[in-house]
């Protein structure tokens, strides 16, 4: 992948009932998701606590877990997930049109069991869902195109092929995506001025609803000495590990920090997997880094979370390519939240979510970002600043809550749309 019954509803074929604005009682909403289970995916499940909350009946369709989400159907916390078997591509394009052409048959074989809804919300990667929200849409459900990555620009920095025939068709299953969407969700401003510019849709159909963590979930502990193996700090990374995240600059800088500043007094813990995992393994392996940097995988929460509490530094070592440059990065906001002062690259998007919480290297420079992180060694007190602002941004102007608004402000515009239609039907 790139970067889990039925109920009662208008008969199948009738166009379900949308009142007023503040009339949301009976409101149906099924939200489409491929590229991770659900509750895994933290964004999606705040959106279907979110929509829940405001009284909206939620259904969710997304592939199964490995690990965890594994059963085909369960509801939790009142909302309705229905999984189905999915293999992660492998091999190539063949791979991926493997993938996807599962999980949008299954997508189809669900969507018919739940019935008719009001809202559809496809959420990207991949840029084909809108095809079971167009049969959804014929069926007079509103299509809210939810859009995690821009799909060019990760095709772009994924796999280094430049714009050539692949490219061009993604460029055209995004314009299909955004053509059919009623409203679009983007993650950031930069994600929104693509969808106006480049998608050719009205700034007022395009509401930005930020990710942000769940608080209740990072609350810190206290620090745990031993997790430093015998050293004074504590580095943490924690993320996908894609081709795309980085974690090769990261090891790459460790290395510089430990050849070039003479630095040995920390130990490191990278926190995640991914497609890359392996070669990341294999390459603190070929650094000699393997002694001083510790490959966890996926952890429980509570693991997480003592980790975090106790590193000194965290690092957010993506590089600058097309993808990056302009998304939100989940392990800043995250980091921020556990009030860790964070090493980052100089990215457009990590300045506006990160501010003064972190430092940057000019971009993809590996010594630089070395040196930072010993600069930021070296300095307790400016440790904890960054920290606190790191908080005091999570818990102000990037709180969940705020994307909470623009979010049922996003739906309560799709249902209106749904009754300007009405009207102009009936006229």
């Amino acid at each position: 992948m790139l970067g889990d019954t039925t109920s009662g509803g208008a008969a199948s074929g009738d166009t379900p009932h949308t009142g007023g604005d503040g009339d949301r009682r009976g409101r149906r909403a099924l939200i489409l998701v491929e590229n991770l289970s659900v509750p895994f995916d933290r964004r999606v499940w705040q959106e279907c606590t979110t929509l829940r909350d405001a009284g909206w009946t939620v259904d969710v369709i997304c592939p199964r877990g490995t690990k965890r989400d594994t059963e085909a159907e369960i509801e939790i916390d009142g909302v309705r997930i229905h999984r189905y078997p999915l293999r992660a591509a492998t091999g190539g394009p063949a791979g991926y049109l493997r993938e996807y052409g599962a999980a949008l048959w299954h997508t189809a074989r669900l969507a018919r069991r739940v019935g008719p809804v009001h809202v559809v919300h496809a959420c990207n990667p991949p840029d084909l869902l809108f095809l079971p929200a167009l049969w959804l849409k014929r069926r007079g459900a509103r299509f809210v195109f939810d859009q995690h990555d821009l799909i060019p620009e990760l095709y772009l920095s994924r796999f280094g092929r430049g714009k050539d025939l692949l490219y061009r068709g993604v460029c055209a299953l995004e314009r299909m995506t955004y053509r059919a969407a009623d409203i679009v969700l983007a993650t950031n401003e930069s994600y929104k001025a693509v969808a106006v510019h480049r998608g050719g849709r009205r700034p007022e159909d395009v509401f930005v609803v930020r990710s942000a963590p769940a608080t209740d979930r990072f609350q810190p502990v206290p620090p745990e000495p031993e997790l430093k193996r015998g050293k004074p700090h504590l580095l943490c990374y924690l993320g996908v590990m894609g081709p795309q995240d980085g974690v090769d600059y990261a090891l790459r800088a460790l290395a510089k920090l430990r050849d070039e500043l003479g630095r040995t007094d920390w130990h490191a813990v990278f926190v995640g997997s991914g497609d890359a995992f392996e070669a990341m393994v294999e390459l603190s392996r070929s650094l000699g880094l393997s002694d001083q940097v510790q490959f966890t995988g996926r952890v429980p929460d509570a693991d997480l979370v003592r980790y975090l509490s106790t590193a000194d530094v965290c690092l957010s070592p993506d590089p600058r390519n097309p993808l990056n440059d302009v998304s939100t990065m989940n392990k800043v906001l995250e980091y921020m939240a556990m009030g860790r002062p964070i090493v980052s690259f100089d990215l457009r998007e990590a300045r506006v979510s990160a501010g003064e919480a972190a430092v940057y290297a000019p971009a993809n420079d590996e010594g630089a970002f070395a040196a930072l992180v010993a600069q930021l060694l070296d300095d307790p007190e400016r440790r904890a600043r960054m920290g606190k602002i790191g908080e005091e941004r999570i818990n102000g102007q990037l709180a969940w809550r705020n994307s909470q608004a623009s979010l049922l402000a996003a739906y309560a515009a799709a249902c209106r749309t749904a009754i300007d239609a009405g009207r102009r039907q009936r006229r």
